[in-house]
C-alpha cells in the first residue's frame, strides 16, 4: 500500500481549514496552501481556533492540540507542496479550475506515486482526472461540512484509480478519524444521491396537497425519526443552493422523473425566497433565524414540537402525530427505499456503505436498505404503483426493489 505521512490541502477556505486540522490531528505533517494571502492567514488561524474549541469541549487534550497546530504549514505557493504524499483539493466546484489545479500539482509533486485527491461533492472524478499523468493516482475524498464533526468520507473510485491509492486514502480517513466508504463515480456518489428522496418526495407531496410543509415536517421528524424535517433541511441549507443540486442531479442522471426539480421551489427562488439567509423560504424568520410562521401552509405553534416516536409505519402511532402522517410517512420511505433500489443496481456502494453513508453522512435514524427492511418491499411497491398509477413516471419501481417484493 502507498505509504502517506506528509499531506497537502489546497484550498484554505471552511472546507479546507477542516480538513487541515483532520490531517494534523491524525498525525501527518500537513501543508495548507493558498494563493490568497488573507484567505490562507484566515485558515491557518481557524484551525488554531478550532483545535482550541476542542479542548475546551473535551474532544482532545491540550498537548494533542498542541502537537497537532505543530504539524501545520502554511504556504501561499504550490511549490511549498513539495513532498507531499497525498494532495487534497478543496477548491471552488469548477471542472476547470480542478483541472488546471490538478495538472499544476501533478508537475509539482515528487514522483508519478503522490496521490491527488479531490474533494468534490458534484463533479465527476473521472472529468477533473481526465488527461493528468498517472491518472491511477486520482481519486475522490468527499468529506461533509463541518469535517471536525461529520464522520463520513466518501473515498470515490475514478475509472482509473488504483486499488493502491484508494485503499491508502481510506487509511488516511481511518487515521483522521473518520469512516471511509467506498463510492462509485457517479452523480452524487453514494450519500447525497441517496438524500434526493427526502427533499423532492416532500415537495411532491407539498405540491400535491397531502400537506402544508410543517405538517410534512413534522411528521418526517416525529414519525420517520429524522433530526431536521426536509423544508427545515432545504431552508437552512438554502433554497437556491439545493435547487443548483437538483438541477444538476437531474441533468447528469439524464433526467429522470424521480429527479425532476420541484416547480414549487423554482417559483420560490425567483422570488428571492432563499430559506434562512433571506429570511423566508419555506418558512419565515425572524432575526434570530428562529421560524416563526409556515409560509407555505397554515401557522403552527412550534414546528420542534413534539415526542419522536419514529421510524415507524404504526398507522396509529403516525396519526397521532397529524391525521396526515400515515399519508406521508410510508410514501417518503417507499422513494427512500426504491432509490436505494436503483443505487444497488448500479452498484453505487455496497448495502452497508449506503447505511453507514446515510447515518453518518445525514444523521438519518436509519439508513436506506434499513428503511427499505423497515417497511418491506411488497408494501413500497404497493404504494409506488398506487402513485404511478396517480402522478406518473416519478414513481417507476425499480427493478430489484419488484423482485424483492415477488413481482
Amino acid at each position: 500500500m502507498i505509504g502517506v505521512e506528509r499531506i497537502g490541502v489546497v484550498g484554505a477556505g471552511t472546507m479546507g481549514a477542516g480538513i487541515a486540522q483532520l490531517a494534523c490531528l491524525g498525525g501527518y505533517e500537513t501543508v495548507l496552501q493558498d494563493p490568497l494571502p488573507a484567505a490562507l492567514e484566515a485558515g491557518a488561524a481557524r484551525v488554531v481556533e478550532s483545535l482550541g474549541k476542542g479542548v475546551r469541549r473535551e474532544m482532545w487534550s491540550g498537548e494533542e492540540a498542541e502537537a497537532a497546530g505543530g504539524r501545520l504549514t502554511a504556504v501561499e505557493e504550490p511549490g511549498g507542496l513539495a513532498g507531499c504524499d497525498l494532495v487534497i483539493e478543496a477548491a471552488p466546484e469548477d471542472l476547470e479550475l480542478k483541472r488546471r489545479l490538478f495538472a499544476d500539482l501533478a508537475a509539482t509533486l515528487d514522483g508519478p506515486g503522490a496521490i491527488l485527491a479531490t474533494n468534490t461533492s458534484s463533479l465527476q472524478v473521472t472529468e477533473i482526472a481526465r488527461g493528468i499523468p498517472g491518472p491511477e493516482r486520482v481519486v475522490g475524498m468527499h468529506f461533509f461540512n463541518p469535517p471536525a464533526l461529520m464522520k463520513l468520507v466518501e473515498v470515490v473510485a475514478a475509472a482509473d484509480s488504483s486499488e493502491q491509492a484508494l485503499e491508502a486514502t481510506a487509511e488516511v480517513g481511518r487515521r483522521m478519524g473518520r469512516t471511509p466508504i467506498r463510492a462509485k463515480d457517479s452523480p452524487g456518489f453514494i450519500a447525497n444521491r441517496l438524500a434526493r428522496p427526502y427533499s423532492l418526495e416532500s415537495l411532491r407531496m407539498l405540491a400535491d396537497g397531502v400537506a402544508d410543509a410543517a405538517t410534512i415536517d413534522r411528521a418526517a421528524r416525529l414519525g420517520g425519526g429524522f433530526r431536521m424535517g426536509p423544508f427545515e433541511l432545504i431552508d437552512l441549507i438554502g433554497l437556491d443552493v439545493n435547487l443548483s443540486v437538483a438541477r444538476s442531479f437531474y441533468a447528469q442522471g439524464g433526467e429522470p422523473e424521480r429527479w425532476r426539480p420541484s416547480e414549487i421551489q423554482e417559483r420560490l427562488v425567483s422570488e428571492g425566497r432563499l430559506g434562512r439567509k433571506s429570511g423566508a423560504g419555506f418558512y419565515a424568520y425572524d432575526d434570530d433565524h428562529d421560524p416563526s410562521a409556515v409560509s407555505y401552509g397554515r401557522y403552527t405553534d412550534s414546528i420542534n414540537s413534539g415526542t419522536v416516536i419514529g421510524p415507524t409505519l404504526e398507522p396509529a402511532q403516525l396519526a397521532a402525530i397529524d391525521p396526515a402522517a400515515p399519508a406521508i410517512v410510508p410514501r417518503l420511505i417507499a422513494q427512500i427505499a426504491n432509490e436505494a433500489a436503483f443505487a444497488l443496481e448500479e452498484r453505487v456502494g455496497s448495502p452497508e456503505d449506503m447505511n453507514t453513508a446515510m447515518r453518518l453522512g445525514f444523521n438519518w435514524p436509519l439508513g436506506p436498505i434499513e428503511f427499505t427492511e423497515l417497511i418491506g418491499a411488497a408494501r413500497a411497491v404497493e404504494l409506488l404503483e398506487e402513485l404511478r398509477a396517480e402522478h406518473g413516471e416519478a414513481y417507476r419501481t425499480a427493478p430489484g426493489l419488484a423482485v424483492a417484493a415477488g413481482r
